[in-house]
């Protein structure tokens, strides 16, 4: 029998051996958590041809894992039970405070003797199974490129958070379909009769991808780093913690109202009572992080791969600037193995080439918003009717004005802007019509959404009026800033927008931004007019109009630089009023303050989701909120 030549990687503060057994190699290699004072003892079972069988890993609290009981006769049970190689994708095995790694060639000629040898030290890489694993067993879809995949610093790209970390708690639909906080992380917990005390108890044996266990310095560390971090973009998720304020000032070195109690256990206490404390927790931005190997990554995490760490149903195991990412499937995932072997997306930006790779059967799924105008063939033709999925989105489509810049700055010029917009004309020929004109800030299907809202007419006779009466009866030049990697609609959109405009009497022009420079730009608030789509991560009013008009920070890292504290005041506020009655009619007058008296941003609609799906996949599901991207872990390739 030859024998195979194995690539393996153990730690600096690990040790290794190897020993072929039956028709099998085993490799063990012990590695140290100092943090967290455990020993991870790892075996590795590969065949003859030296592809990966599976992988056995067991954790101590004590040095008492590097003696004791020989491995071999775990692996007769693990040979017994699954009778064939057992496809295991194997991840990056990151080990100790250090995080560093060497590569171990063994080859072995002559006999079945055992070797054994000490590490040496080289660089982090990502580690992959001899082969590689096989992408045609991969989940296949369009994905727009992130300039990072860090959820603490993005409000928009969110895929890899949702299917490689995971949260303490979910929003998802229960059996029933109804809309519901699922423990995730977390549990259980309980509330404090007053609303201001949490006390959670995490899942035992939960591990993130490079084996460290989960442990309440886990949560801690995730909250403070994104509390602390210079590029955070996702504060208002737990700026309500007691102490959050002054961690943020530099006042305090400690969270103070998160308390670690044990390993699983943990409080945390809120500045005052906030009703949708919990369903913030389920948003993407609230993905809890590895503290060691985050740590030690610095700037990489978000950005290489093999420092992205969760303990979510997959990896994130490449990432090819300008083609796309490939994520293998967790296959000791505290959820179960997901039911695809990975998900392959793609960055595809020109819609006839997407809509020629799908037809060729080159996409799995396919959601229309990518192919502009071609979404039309699908939509309306014969051939795709039985293969597409159509959902309710609770998002919005919006036009944010910024009142830092001027003519903006002008109430009457903002409104003008609205009045001047006839949005059902818009939906329909951008969208067919398929969604709903929106006039505040809730979106139909959202808890909270208002049926009374009055309706923003379109009234290009007012809007020039009111041009006239600001002092530009012959009109005004404006800037409109768009994203490079925006869809087809999402320009169309915007031209459209800006030929009505133009009847007014407003120039408008398009700059088209790369997404990294809009994005600097946008935070900083010196995007003057965008636009853009919001979907709700929580069912809860608070996601809207705290996000957008919550703090002068919110609103200025959308470039909406609304400058009304008082109102602003009142919605931080509304996130205390315990009373449902009560907290819905104040969100319902701040709605039409900022809205329909302020003309703070022009509302256009909420839109119908629908996707293609392509003939080897089933199991396709969308979550509450209409997308289907973090129930990926569902899918089945045939």
């Amino acid at each position: 029998m030859d024998r195979p030549k194995i690539k393996l990687r153990a730690g600096s503060n690990s040790r290794c051996s190897g020993a072929f057994f039956a028709r099998f190699f085993v490799f063990e290699s012990f590695s140290f958590f100092k943090r967290k004072k455990l020993v991870c003892r790892r075996v590795f079972l590969y065949n003859e041809s030296g592809k990966l069988f599976s992988e056995l890993r067991i954790f101590f609290r004590n040095s008492a894992a590097l003696s004791g009981h020989t491995v071999f006769p775990i692996w007769k049970h693990v040979v017994s039970k699954y009778g064939k190689r057992r496809k295991v994708i194997v991840k990056p095995i990151l080990l100790g405070k250090r995080i560093l790694c060497f590569l171990l060639l063994l080859s072995v000629l002559f006999s079945f003797t055992a070797c054994s040898q000490r590490s040496e030290t080289t660089a982090l890489q990502p580690q992959e199974q001899p082969d590689g694993p096989d992408l045609s067993r991969f989940l296949v879809a369009v994905e727009d490129e992130p300039d990072t995949v860090d959820f603490q610093c993005t409000t928009i790209h969110y895929t890899v958070a949702q299917n490689v970390f995971n949260r303490l708690v979910e929003m998802e639909n229960n059996e029933a379909g109804e809309m519901k906080l699922l423990p995730s992380l977390a549990e259980s917990w309980e509330e404090s009769g007053d609303g201001r005390t949490y006390a959670f108890h995490l899942r035992k044996d939960v591990f993130f991808s490079n084996g460290s266990p989960l442990t309440s310095s886990d949560v801690l560390y995730t909250f403070t780093r994104l509390l602390t971090h210079p590029n955070a973009s996702n504060l208002d998720i737990v700026d309500c913690i007691l102490g959050a304020k002054a961690l943020m000032n530099g006042q305090a070195d400690r969270l103070e109202g998160l308390q670690v109690i044990n390993d699983l256990d943990f409080t945390i206490m809120l500045e005052q009572p906030f009703e949708a404390f919990l369903a913030c927790l389920s948003m993407p931005g609230a993905s809890i992080l590895d503290e060691e190997t985050t740590r030690e990554a610095g700037e990489r995490f978000g950005v290489d791969p093999a420092w992205t760490i969760g303990t979510g149903p997959f990896i994130l195991w490449k990432w090819t600037p300008g083609e796309g990412m490939l994520l293998t499937a967790n296959a000791d995932c505290w959820q179960g193995a997901p039911l695809c072997e990975g998900l392959d997306l793609r960055f595809l930006t020109e819609p006839e080439e997407v809509r020629t790779i799908f037809e060729s059967g080159g996409i799995d799924v396919l959601d229309l918003d990518e192919i502009g105008d071609y979404a039309e063939f699908f939509i309306h033709g014969d051939i795709y009717q039985d293969r597409l999925l159509r959902v309710p989105r609770i998002g919005i489509v919006y036009i944010a004005l910024n009142e830092a810049v001027a003519p903006l700055n002008d109430v009457r010029v903002r409104k003008a802007m609205q009045l001047s917009l006839n949005r059902a004309m818009l939906l329909n020929v951008v969208y067919s019509g398929l969604g709903s004109v929106e006039n505040g800030i809730f979106p139909h299907g959202l808890y909270g959404f208002d049926p009374g809202l009055p309706e923003i007419p379109y009234d290009l006779d007012e809007a020039r009026s009111l041009l006239a009466e600001a002092g530009f009866p012959d009109g005004f030049d404006l800037t409109v800033q768009v994203k490079s990697s925006s869809t087809q609609w999402e320009l169309t959109l915007m031209r459209l927008a800006v030929s009505m405009w133009e009847k007014a009497g407003i120039r408008a022009t398009i700059e088209i931004l790369d997404e990294s420079e809009f994005m600097r730009l946008r935070k900083n608030g010196e995007i003057a007019c965008y636009t853009a789509m919001w979907m709700a991560d929580y069912n809860d009013p608070d996601n809207f109009i705290y996000t957008f008009f919550g703090s002068r920070e919110n609103t200025v890292n959308r470039s909406l630089c609304y400058p009304n504290e008082e109102i602003m005041a009142r919605v931080r506020n509304a996130r205390t009023i315990a009373d449902p009655e009560a907290r819905l009619s104040e969100y319902w007058e701040l709605e039409r303050i900022i809205v329909q008296d302020d003309a703070a941003w022009i509302p256009l609609f909420s839109r119908l989701r629908i996707y293609v799906l392509s003939e080897r996949v089933e199991g396709v599901k969308a979550s509450w909120n209409g997308s289907v991207k973090n129930r990926y872990r569902d899918v089945i390739i045939k």
